[in-house]
């Protein structure tokens, strides 16, 4: 049995859902999200509570009660409060700044770095060390916030790179003599 499927999805308040179909729907202040779900679960709302059921009892339709659970409380998150990500910069001369819809990176290269923001997500440099990557889809700001680390990766060395805000580097001892 599913411990994460059988709890129900609370709507707060300026939170609505409809299902039709296989398809929810979730409107909240920050905007509208939607998830389809597979065959092998059923979507109910009834009195500001969206109840995920399997249909049958077999592997795939328990995995499926789980994650289809979880992505509908992800969107009631992401229409309430949103998502964030937030990075920093570690090096010397390493640096970032939006001009516009664009981020621009001084990472060591011999050219700056242009990001563009893809659409729903927003991104803010409120240092010149600090990115904060916004939106109301997990999925899109991880993918985002992941792109942009991977133009400089923290190195294991010096700690030099993009990490996330408390991740920890596992560092490396250098040459001895």
């Amino acid at each position: 049995m599913s411990r994460i499927g059988k709890k129900p999805v609370e709507l707060p308040s300026g939170v609505s859902a409809s299902v039709s179909g296989q398809t929810i729907e979730v409107k909240g202040p920050k905007g509208t999200r939607s998830f389809t779900a597979t065959d092998d679960v059923t979507l109910s709302v009834e009195d500001n509570v969206v109840q995920i059921n399997p249909r049958g009892m077999s592997k795939r339709a328990r995995q499926q009660w789980g994650m289809s659970r979880t992505m509908v409380a992800n969107l009631v998150e992401g229409v309430t409060n949103g998502f964030k990500k937030e990075l920093e910069i570690q090096g010397v001369g390493y640096r970032a700044q939006m001009q516009g819809n664009t981020l621009k990176l001084n990472l060591g290269y011999s050219h700056d770095v242009d990001f563009t923001a893809p659409e729903g997500v927003t991104i803010t440099a409120p240092k010149q060390t600090e990115i904060v990557v916004e939106g109301i889809d997990q999925q899109q700001v991880g993918e985002v916030a992941a792109k942009i680390r991977e133009w400089r990766r923290p190195e294991p060395y010096k700690g030099k790179g993009i990490r996330y805000k408390g991740e920890f580097i596992f560092r490396k001892e250098g040459k001895k003599k």
